[in-house]
């Protein structure tokens, strides 16, 4: 099933892939406020508790509607602005102050977590799976900067393939490599596509630069949920990492935040060279943004004529075909799956 089929999730602006999708810069959100999100249609109240827990439901109360992020956090409680009505972090009533007792009501809460420097929220009825993370650096602490955050008129989907269009690359960004892909399934929510080919013999660029790698041109890509990308490149002795977190906005439009990171280095000499290094990672991404940035303005992907070269692309639809699909809005499965 390509994606102009009708039953297609992928690049479809009424459902999104089961997962974790990124809400808000963790730093933005500060101990005992509370801020209002909307996410995949839905609209949340997220909360920081005096713990540092962080709990993000629904944003109506059940009484009378009153957005909740215009009330107050109460220790990790939040209360409501209109009556004072409270509720636990599991969203459970637990006073209402004209009563002086609760009422048997809830609210709809979400599982949080915080990685990279961003609050990320579990949309799905599942028991929540992996957040995203760089496969090399699975095991690894890391350093992380939040990158650029942007808006483009096209479907995250769509904007994910970017990174996996083989072709492109000698089109667009002028590079004297061919590039074909290996994919493989990292789990059932995530596959990667890493370079194989070594290419570009005849290019006095890659022939100055063939002493840095051992085999391949080191470029991979991970995927997760069908929204978030984890991109690794480098010479074999430094590696840049770059997350690209996406969430479809109305219209079936992208809202992203880049996350340059690197492996985690101690002491002041560490830092240092940390800060120089993320700076150098966001000019690389900026680098191989700059050239696509106009395409993705105008573009009304249909891919009726898949060739050789799109074989990835062709596979990264399937992927995200073959995932639990959610109704925007709504968040409920679709029932036509």
């Amino acid at each position: 099933m390509l994606s102009t089929s009708p039953d297609s999730t992928f690049n479809n602006s009424s459902q999104f892939v089961e997962g974790w999708y990124w809400a808000l810069p963790a730093r933005k959100l500060k101990v005992g406020k509370v801020k209002a999100v909307t996410l995949l249609g839905r609209n949340l109240a997220i909360y920081r508790g005096v713990s540092g827990q962080v709990v993000a439901m629904d944003a109506y109360c059940p009484h009378m509607g009153a957005h909740l992020a215009e009330g107050k956090v109460d220790g990790d409680r939040i209360r409501c602005f209109f009556h004072n009505w409270q509720y636990d972090a599991q969203g459970i009533c637990v006073d209402v102050p004209s009563l002086g007792k609760p009422l048997p009501v809830c609210v709809k809460t979400w599982s949080t977590a915080e990685q990279y420097g961003m609050i990320w929220v579990w949309v799905g009825q599942e028991k929540p799976r992996k957040l995203p993370f760089v496969p090399e650096l699975e095991q690894v602490d890391c350093d992380y900067l939040l990158g650029t955050r942007f808006v483009k008129n096209c479907h995250p989907n769509v904007l994910l393939i970017n990174a996996i269009d083989a072709h492109h690359f000698n089109t667009v960004h002028n590079l004297p490599l061919e590039i074909v892909f290996d994919s493989q399934n990292l789990n059932s929510n995530a596959i990667t596509f890493s370079n194989t080919t070594r290419g570009g013999d005849d290019s006095g660029l890659i022939r100055l630069i063939r002493p840095l790698y051992g085999n391949e041109v080191t470029y991979s890509m991970c995927y997760w949920y069908g929204s978030t990308g984890t991109v690794t490149l480098g010479p074999d002795f430094l590696h840049f990492y770059i997350i690209f977190a996406l969430r479809m906005i109305e219209g079936g439009k992208t809202e992203g935040q880049t996350i340059l990171v690197t492996p985690k280095r101690f002491g002041c000499l560490g830092w240092g060279v940390n800060r120089g290094l993320l700076w150098l990672t966001q000019q690389v991404g900026n680098y191989f943004a700059k050239g696509d940035t106009q395409v993705f303005q105008t573009i009304k992907f249909d891919l009726k004529t898949p060739t050789k070269a799109d074989q990835s692309i062709v596979q990264f639809i399937q992927h995200v075909n073959c995932q639990k699909a959610l109704v925007w809005g709504t968040w409920k499965a679709d029932e036509k799956q």
